[in-house]
């Protein structure tokens, strides 16, 4: 990881700065394969999953068959893992139901919101080197609490056309109804467009590799609704002398071994446990199995050494990283100062890794730097709110003059005529 040792405020943006990617070749092949899907349907579709995902798929849909299946090859405890998470994922998103209620705003003037589910909502799954089930518990928990009709789930098959089981399980337990054999940008269009098989969406939630952020961000403009733009996985930590060195390595690793791109950042008021942290960075990398990834990741990552805390937490909201880890002494006076950041992580025990599982919090996040003007993904992600007025006799007379005048201010007489005949028939 590369050192930087008390850097001024004025070098801050460009540590905090994430890598730029010359996208304009990927965003051509991108809409290429969006408009071939929207056009042919589902023969691009299974003709792209044999080009990229090497398997020829005599039909998209997972059938009855394959997920019962799925349901003799996941063990006893990995099922009994899914659905603690599941519990504690539903807990969390239950409570936070939407609860309506009626203003007056003046006399006879009364306004009120309703939470109205999305009808109909697709969900993308990376299968690749890690097929996510994890995050179809975090999407379509939430989505069957907020009542959509229509859940639908895409994620690429192996060789053999077969999805990984433990995501088929994770779906029937969180309620998805129906899972799609489609990976990429071909996944992505398939739910935008609608195919023969697959249905079209309302809003599409998920992550992916770059591919699949470009596909997401274009079938935005015109077709489709999603959840937030997206980058590679990240995670900051702020550490002082008290902090684990063995549990903040393992921390920065489980980001590391996401992706080559993934990024990593510790920020911390030591001296002393930046040699500490390295030293156990290099004893757990060569334990992991992903060690080439996690190393490449690692090479693109920083520590960052600061005066005091009050520096630290201003640097982390200048970052806002996707996940901030705090173990420091003072945790909850430093997490109070919290501005920008996806989900935070409070005290030794609370690893990123329990929020990406079992703890209940939702761990579709907003990276890049998103996290200054994203949320996570939460309930109200499927929802949208109605807003209902009514006005009585009394509430016209309330706001009515007051309307007219605005109206003639803008010179929409239409709109000004709207309310005077109202005024007038209070008058006959």
């Amino acid at each position: 990881m590369n050192i930087i040792r008390y850097p001024e405020k004025s070098e801050w943006q460009k540590i905090v700065e994430r890598p730029h990617l010359d996208v304009s070749q990927l965003n051509e092949t991108v809409a290429s394969v969006l408009a071939d899907v929207k056009q042919r349907g589902d023969e691009a579709v299974k003709g792209y999953e044999l080009k990229f995902d090497h398997v020829d798929l005599p039909s998209l849909e997972v059938t009855k068959d394959e997920i019962a299946e799925a349901e003799k090859l996941v063990t006893k405890e990995l099922r009994e893992a899914i659905q603690l998470a599941h519990a504690n994922i539903k807990t969390f998103h239950e409570s936070q139901r939407f609860r309506s209620k009626k203003v007056e705003t003046l006399p006879g003037v009364t306004c009120w919101q309703k939470s109205v589910p999305i009808e109909k909502v697709g969900l993308y799954i990376p299968g690749g080197t890690a097929p996510l089930f994890s995050t179809v518990l975090m999407l379509a928990t939430p989505a069957k609490i907020a009542g959509c009709k229509e859940i639908v789930l895409c994620t690429p098959p192996n060789r053999e056309g077969k999805v990984n089981p433990a995501i088929l399980v994770a779906a029937q337990i969180a309620g998805v109804s129906k899972i799609f054999k489609a990976g990429g940008v071909q996944a992505i269009g398939a739910m935008a467009y609608g195919t023969e098989t697959v249905p079209k969406v309302y809003k599409i939630f998920g992550p992916g590799n770059q591919y699949v952020m470009a596909a997401k961000q274009q079938v935005s403009i015109h077709d489709v609704g999603i959840d937030m733009p997206a980058g590679p996985s990240e995670v900051c930590v702020i550490a002082d002398n008290t902090a684990n060195a063995e549990f903040v390595a393992a921390d920065l690793l489980s980001q590391a071994e996401h992706g080559a791109d993934s990024q990593v950042f510790l920020i911390t008021t030591s001296n002393k446990f930046i040699d500490e942290v390295q030293k156990e960075l290099g004893k757990q990398l060569e334990a992991l199995p992903r060690k080439e990834i996690a190393q490449k990741a690692l090479e693109n990552s920083m520590i960052v050494l600061v005066i005091d805390m009050h520096e630290a937490i201003e640097l982390s909201n200048t970052y806002a990283p996707e996940h901030l880890v705090i173990q420091t002494e003072n945790y909850e006076d430093v997490a109070a100062k919290v501005v920008n950041a996806g989900s935070v992580f409070l005290g030794k025990y609370a690893c990123e890794s329990a929020g990406d599982y079992a703890s209940g919090t939702n761990h579709t996040l907003p990276t890049h730097g998103y996290a200054t003007t994203y949320n996570g993904v939460n309930l109200d992600s499927y929802c949208r709110k109605v807003t209902f007025q009514h006005l009585t006799e009394e509430g016209v007379r309330q706001i009515g003059h007051a309307v007219e005048l605005m109206a003639e201010a803008e010179q929409l007489d239409a709109h000004k005529n709207a309310m005077t005949v109202r005024i007038n028939s209070l008058k006959k």
